[in-house]
């Protein structure tokens, strides 16, 4: 029996039952599609085989939950992209933390001023006024109009792990708390 012939049923089946040959065939099959996924986004080859050591080390945990007629190639594709997107996440986070603070970020947005006393006391008054609010607040206004990499409303949902749908609400809450700190 080759290995393409052998079906992902029989193979989750052989994997339940701790079969090390139909671990090595699901290996064999799916690992380069999973390794994949990070590399496509950008991420270096070590995360690349930490989200997949991640998405094989999920798969065994969830072996015995998992459906037999389930997609597997879909299901290791989607929780290796959940994965990927979260180390991007955090690495988006600790770079902004490393490199740049919101007044570097506010001088992007303002550019060159005429005046840039007035540049100053623009970046100053935000920064002011950031500093006031709560934290999630002030990562996601930073997200959505301070970051230099633009981030679409699914990225700014991953990396601060909110549901796409409330983005819009959260974000005029929070330009409300952000006017009256400034006003205060």
């Amino acid at each position: 029996m080759s290995r393409e012939s052998v079906s992902d049923r029989e193979l989750l089946l052989g994997c339940r039952r701790g079969e090390p040959r139909s671990w090595r065939m699901l290996l064999d099959r799916y690992e380069r599609l999973v390794f994949s996924i990070p590399l496509g986004y950008g991420l270096s080859r070590e995360d690349a085989a930490d989200v997949s050591q991640l998405t094989f080390t999920i798969l065994m945990n969830s072996l015995e939950t998992l459906r037999e007629d389930s997609r597997l190639g879909a299901w290791l594709a989607t929780v290796a992209r959940r994965h990927t997107w979260r180390a991007m996440g955090r690495k988006n986070r600790e770079a902004t933390r490393r490199d740049r603070d919101v007044a570097e970020h506010a001088a992007d947005l303002i550019g060159e001023r005429e005046n840039g006393f007035e540049a100053w006391e623009v970046m100053d008054y935000l920064v002011r006024g950031l500093e006031r609010i709560s934290q999630p607040c002030r990562e996601l206004l930073t997200l959505l109009y301070l970051d230099v990499s633009q981030p679409s409303y699914a990225e700014v949902s991953e990396r601060l792990e909110i549901p796409v749908g409330s983005i819009g609400p959260t974000r005029a809450r929070c330009l409300k708390r952000l006017k009256d700190a400034m006003e205060a």
